[in-house]
């Protein structure tokens, strides 16, 4: 038998020789080999043509850009190339501190469009409001406009000027304001007491220091409730969180998780990347927890969310999630800008990738939309967006609509927030069991 396979293999080889010997006898009429190169020489001849022959002198650096910017808008509408401007934002955002107008914005269908005002902010000041559409920034318009384009022109040196028109639903005329640019300090943590000893945090975005000031807001929280029996129940606000660093959420998941996979991110072909587990050390009691999720949502927020829902840490409450389930990183280029690059998927504990797909909550609550507010947009409408993957575990249960059960007391402060209200109640009903 052993005598049998390796001749098997013997003729595998000769079979292997001989079309090998075929090729080189027939190299000169078959094609050459194209070089993985050549597309380089067509661009470099390209580049060539416009600068001696372009009808004005061309910038050789702005053509390279435009091309290298010309190379990402054909992957993912995550994928990006920043120019170093664009760069030096990324990182200020990163680290929660910048100088502008106090607004986060976003484009929907072509108009750069304001998504959250910042309190006390200068936009906020100056009376801006969510849905508000710029028209004109500096006298240029807003219309069509790359997003980084956008914000380099909003941002700028604290005490300096910025003059922009708005368009307002129900307004007919164009609203025009001059703002003066202020830092703006994002805090990423908002902690408040509710009634029954019930602690509401809403995480706004995870960047660089957001485990930590989450931490020390719940050792807080821990020690102003102790004398009167300790935390009953936690309410985690993951609304409109568009999401952030991936260490930080994998931090905040450890938070309320002593064992177990958080999540794992995988490449092209789905080859596994990296795994990341939680850790028993620190980790908070198993108080009643309930997170509040909606279509913003994201990336972040959405491995915080899938991955406290799969370990039966917590029920969800609210709509589904944006659906970006893509990992991003950051290769600097030499002249200090930089490819932000989609390198992997991520798929939550029970392998369940999210991407253009969300998450589900276990009780749907949706919030009553306020006038002039534009139509959300998830991952599966942004052109270009990753196709959804299958997933590798079971698939998520469909969410339901149950009604609270006997009569449970509502928050008075979260009285004008009726999507909260149902967090809370379903917090409650989690208390009594």
């Amino acid at each position: 038998m052993s005598g049998h396979k390796t001749s098997h293999k013997k003729r595998l080889v000769i079979v292997g020789l001989l079309a090998l010997a075929l090729v080189v006898v027939t190299a000169s009429e078959a094609p050459a080999r194209r070089s993985p190169f050549q597309p380089l020489t067509i661009f470099a001849r390209a580049l060539a043509y416009i600068e001696v022959n372009y009808v004005e002198p061309v910038d050789q650096k702005s053509l390279v850009y435009g091309a290298i910017r010309g190379l990402t808008e054909a992957l993912d509408p995550h994928s990006v190339f920043l120019e170093p401007e664009d760069y030096v934002i990324l990182e200020s955002d990163a680290e929660g501190r910048f100088a502008g107008i106090g607004v986060e914005v976003s484009m929907r269908d072509g108009w750069l469009t304001i998504l959250t005002v910042f309190e006390s902010g200068p936009a906020d000041k100056a009376g801006l409001e969510p849905g508000d559409r710029f028209l004109t920034i500096e006298g240029k318009e807003a219309r069509d406009i790359r997003l980084y384009d956008a914000v380099r022109m909003i941002r700028g040196e604290p005490g300096t000027e910025v003059t922009v028109t708005i368009r307002r639903e129900g307004t007919e005329e164009a609203i025009e304001r001059k703002l003066r640019r202020a830092f703006i300090d994002v805090d990423p943590i908002d902690l408040r007491y509710l009634e029954n000893r019930i602690v509401y945090v809403q995480i706004r975005a995870f960047q660089e220091d957001t485990a930590e000031l989450l931490s020390e807001a719940l050792d807080q929280a821990v020690t102003a409730l102790h004398p009167r029996g300790g935390i009953e129940g936690l309410l985690l606000d993951l609304r409109d969180n568009g999401g952030g660093l991936l260490r930080e959420a994998v931090l905040v998941s450890d938070e309320f998780l002593s064992s177990g996979v958080v999540l794992t991110t995988r490449s092209r072909g789905g080859e596994l990347i990296q795994e990341f587990s939680a850790r028993k050390s620190g980790t908070r009691p198993k108080w009643p927890m309930v997170i509040l999720i909606n279509e913003q949502t994201a990336s972040a927020a959405e491995i915080v969310a899938g991955a406290l829902s799969d370990h039966k840490r917590a029920v969800l409450v609210g709509t589904r999630t944006f659906g970006k389930g893509s990992v991003q990183n950051i290769f600097e280029l030499p002249d200090g800008s930089a490819l932000k690059l989609t390198i992997a998927r991520y798929y939550t504990p029970s392998g369940q990738s999210i991407q253009a797909q969300g998450i589900s909550p276990d009780i749907v609550a949706e919030q009553p939309k306020e006038e002039g507010m534009p139509a959300p947009i998830r991952e599966e409408e942004l052109e270009g967006h990753l196709v959804a993957k299958k997933t590798l575990g079971n698939r998520r249960k469909q969410p339901a609509t149950a009604s609270p059960t006997g009569q449970l007391q509502a928050s008075t402060i979260l009285v004008d927030d009726p999507q909260a209200q149902r967090g809370y109640q379903a917090l409650q009903e989690l208390i009594r069991r």
